[in-house]
């Protein structure tokens, strides 16, 4: 990341909260990342409150006593995290993880007293990816732009005349994660549980150690079930998406999430699936994997 040695009395604090991990980053109030502050704190989204909320304290209390290191306070929090979501209260609305926290205000399981005067802000994850990207990354110079995130779950959002287009609970307005599709919904092949269950049908086996990593470095290597794994998932993916790039008028269509990173293994067959859609100008990864999550957080107002 990029940063600007500037000592400042006020800085910002970049929480991207997920499931398995929190990941934080200190920011100078002029938007630059301050060096040595990116830290990761596991977490149990299934867990219980105290497990949730002794984590969330670990990532406060890390951040707080680093920026205090530095001679700095941390004057606003940006959080961003899955829905459902009260993004506006900062409510907990998920069933499917947090449910132990359900209905609970995140500043209360967090702690919010580890930063006193601290202002907290709250963003949906995938939006805010989308929002790095058209502030900071590739989708600068477009103004209808479309982002599909894969990881355990399968997330999209769009932007359209640079608005990125919300739910009334400010999620992603259109989703797609649970469209019907094959024996059950699109999330069912596009994401995690997909990439491993359409390996284990092209390659015969089933290991419940695998990883996607695992089917990327096969890819890597030229294993024929890998490949075509990542291609299948392509396939299905451009084809549930085509109607809405072809209506929306997307220009750009970016990739972020961990199962990104090995694109370039599905980038032919999405590119095969998407021919045609006249707007379509541009098909990538987002601009840096890594921080597309803490730029968003960082261009919020």
């Amino acid at each position: 990341m990029d940063s600007k040695m500037t000592r400042i009395d006020g800085c910002r604090l970049l929480l991207d909260v997920g499931g398995t991990f929190i990941k934080e980053v200190l920011a100078y109030a002029d938007g630059n990342f301050v060096p040595g502050s990116e830290d990761s704190v596991p977490i149990n989204s299934d867990g219980t409150e105290s497990q949730i909320r002794s984590s969330l304290n670990l990532a406060l209390i890390h951040a707080r006593n680093f920026a205090s290191d530095e001679g700095m306070q941390i004057a606003r929090v940006a959080v961003a995290i899955p829905g459902p979501f009260n993004f506006d209260e900062g409510v907990f609305l998920m069933k499917h993880k947090f449910a132990s926290v359900f209905g609970k205000r995140f500043e209360d399981i967090a702690e919010a007293g580890i930063l006193p005067g601290a202002k907290f802000s709250f963003i949906h994850d995938v939006n805010c990816m989308l929002l790095g990207e058209m502030f900071r990354g590739k989708g600068r110079d477009y103004d209808n732009v479309a982002l599909v995130a894969l990881g355990t779950g399968l997330g999209f959002t769009m932007c359209v005349n640079r608005e990125i287009l919300l739910s009334p609970l400010k999620s992603p307005a259109v989703s797609i994660f649970n469209r019907p599709y094959g024996e059950g919904i699109l999330e069912d092949y596009v994401s995690k549980r997909g990439f491993l269950k359409i390996y284990s049908m092209f390659s015969g086996t089933h290991d419940e150690s695998l990883t996607v990593a695992d089917i990327g470095s096969m890819a890597e290597a030229g294993a024929e079930p890998a490949l075509k794994t990542f291609s299948e998932v392509g396939r299905i993916l451009s084809g549930s998406i085509r109607p809405l790039m072809e209506e929306y008028g997307i220009q750009c269509l970016l990739f972020g999430g961990q199962i990104s990173r090995s694109f370039r293994f599905m980038e032919d067959s999405v590119r095969q699936g998407l021919r045609g859609v006249s707007t379509l100008r541009e098909i990538s990864t987002v601009s840096d994997i890594s921080s597309a999550t803490f730029n968003g957080l960082i261009s919020l107002p």
